[in-house]
């Protein structure tokens, strides 16, 4: 018998897929004036082809999409060669600090979700008390 389901690790795998975003974003941001420095990006596809995979799913056709993943964890990629400095850097600040403040709201989201979670079941525990 499971005690979770299946939703606190999904929420777990967006709280570090956030986590690994905040991370690289904050890197892009502090070499904003790093001659030659390339931004990079966290690979959303390798996160969502991860938890597919976990998904209970058959396939009734052989025209369906497998759900099988060849990825395991979120890859960290050089984003496209764009020069927004004479310098040959690639970080565009005001784009770096849009994304920074997406990922923020999308970490607030999914803490309030598990927090949710959590007060279920404690509230389960305490006899609906």
């Amino acid at each position: 018998m499971k005690l979770f389901s299946n939703t606190f690790t999904t929420l777990e795998r967006g709280l570090n897929y956030a986590s690994l975003n905040q991370k690289v974003i904050s890197q892009n941001i502090a070499n904003v004036d790093t001659p030659n420095y390339k931004a990079k990006e966290v690979g959303f596809k390798t996160v969502f082809n991860q938890t597919i995979h976990q998904l209970d799913a058959k396939r009734t056709n052989q025209r369906h999409l497998s759900f099988q993943s060849d990825s395991q964890h979120p890859a960290v990629k050089t984003k496209a060669a764009y020069q927004y400095n004479h310098n040959g850097n690639g970080v565009d600040l005001d784009q770096e600090m849009s994304e920074m403040a997406t990922n923020q709201i999308y970490f607030n989201a999914l803490t309030d979700r598990l927090n949710g979670k959590f007060n279920s079941l404690q509230s389960v525990v305490r006899g609906g008390k």
